[in-house]
């Protein structure tokens, strides 16, 4: 009698401590990378209306310093310099704004006349010792071009949208975006690509400060993957992150250079279902962020990571792909489990923002194993249950035998009301009121419920089944 006490105790202190007012802590902004959206308005209408449809926020948008900048320009930091090419996305960004997304503008890949000697051949284009001064001067006239006051070339008497959020490079741990990696000296190997990138990333800071002062500066996104040992083509993620903020895996200053950015970012993918971490320490699947949000704090602490204060997490890269139509994806009805869970998984661990790649597959060409089937919708349009879960998602774990907390993020201002499938018919845990696209999290009797679902006007989640 006295344990069924403290465990009926227990329950009303967790419902008790759950019941703060939903979307406190600001809203979970989701969204999109993918060229179908930053394409020709004609052709990319139907997929920003579909993203605006499950929910997105946000359009990452991926562009080359190489093609904005193809010859070296005289004026470096005007925008209006005949050298610079902005049509492409300049459309991008009329495309974003138009559907109401705010646009997360991605550089990466050196032009020819940026990089440093001694390209080796097995260099990629764009990636070799990138001169980061040039960088810093590039970054002033496309916070310029961006700032919500130069007029737009094909649209008189209107300017051109207005971008907030930049991010310099793209999984700068890896040799094919970013080279070298490592160098071999007297005592050992140098891990140069955390070296290059924080003097790129540094530049690029000042550069966009120096137009848009309220501008965010997002870290570029490190891939989830490494090699173990110094020497090879991937470094670590953690690894990487440490090196470039100079601090030790005990949380010790490693060197004397600081690092300017307002926001970290990354791209957890895994191997497996999203609770499934990475194998090696330094690895950083779903699960694992702490091994990039550590270092960071640490750095923020010792002053290496300024300006001083908290860093927000962005996950600009994550997917799964599905099957139908890839043979070898995640079946459909996992897939969308797996899509929701994952967004859980990764607000938990204090991710505000989260793009997922792609929202329309890709065609098989030249094969399902070299194109990505991660969309929400297949070619043709036609949504997966993926589309709802990304919309509505939510995920459910179990607290004890008789109680389960529910997370989710809701579509609209409102009431949303979580339901439990009791008997063969669903009905009423909790209504909560929540904000546009907060994230509310609720422990919820389960009273012999088999599933668990949300509910806000029109809009129904997936229901989660409870085993």
């Amino acid at each position: 009698m006295a344990r069924l006490l403290v465990s009926s105790l227990l329950v009303l202190i967790l419902l008790a401590l759950t019941a703060t007012p939903a979307g406190a802590a600001g809203p979970l902004r989701l969204g999109f990378l993918d060229d179908e959206l930053s394409g020709p308005p004609a052709t990319a209408a139907p997929w920003l209306q579909r993203a605006t449809d499950v929910g997105a926020d946000v359009v990452r948008v991926s562009s080359g310093w190489g093609s904005l900048a193809p010859m070296r320009p005289a004026r470096p930091t005007d925008p209006d310099d005949p050298a610079y090419r902005w049509d492409d996305l300049d459309r991008a960004m009329r495309n974003a704004a138009g559907a109401g997304l705010t646009p997360l503008i991605a550089l990466t890949g050196a032009p020819e006349w940026a990089q440093g000697p001694g390209r080796p051949a097995s260099a990629q284009p764009g990636s070799w010792r990138p001169d980061a001064a040039a960088f810093g001067a590039f970054a002033t006239a496309l916070a310029r071009r961006y700032d919500g006051s130069r007029p737009d070339p094909l649209r008189p008497g209107s300017t051109l949208p207005r971008a907030r959020d930049f991010q310099p490079w793209n999984e700068p741990n890896l040799d094919v975006y970013l080279a070298p990696q490592w160098t071999r000296g007297r005592g050992g190997f140098a891990n140069t690509g955390a070296t290059l990138y924080r003097d790129l990333l540094n530049a690029f800071y000042l550069g966009i400060k120096a137009a848009q002062p309220q501008a965010t500066v997002v870290s570029a996104g490190t891939a989830p993957f490494g090699d173990p040992q110094p020497g090879g083509r991937r470094t670590m993620p953690a690894r990487f992150l440490r090196n470039v903020l100079c601090v030790s895996a005990t949380g010790r200053r490693t060197c004397r250079h600081r690092v300017r950015f307002d926001a970290i970012a990354h791209h957890p993918y895994s191997v497996g279902a999203p609770t499934r971490s990475a194998l090696n320490p330094d690895d950083v699947s779903i699960p694992d962020l702490a091994r990039i949000t550590g270092p960071v704090r640490d750095a923020v602490r010792l002053g290496q990571a300024l300006p001083r204060g908290p860093k927000p997490l962005w996950i600009t890269e994550i997917s799964y792909d599905s099957s139908p139509p890839d043979p070898d994806g995640v079946p459909a009805a996992r897939h969308a489990r797996w899509v929701q869970q994952a967004i859980a998984l990764l607000a938990r661990q204090g991710a505000s923002v989260i793009t997922w790649y792609l929202i329309r597959d890709q065609a098989p060409k030249p094969s399902f194993g070299e194109t990505n089937q991660s969309g929400m919708f297949l070619r043709d349009g036609t949504a997966k249950q993926a589309a709802t879960a990304f919309g509505f998602p939510l995920a459910v774990t179990r607290t004890d035998p008789t109680t389960a907390r529910v997370w989710l993020r809701a579509p609209a201002a409102g009431t949303v009301r979580i339901e439990r499938r009791v008997a063969g018919r669903w009905v009423l845990a909790q209504t909560v009121r929540a904000q546009r696209h907060a994230v509310v999290e609720r422990v919820v009797r389960r009273d012999g419920a088999t599933a668990l679902r949300a509910r806000q006007a029109e809009a129904t989640s997936l229901a989660w089944r409870l085993g």
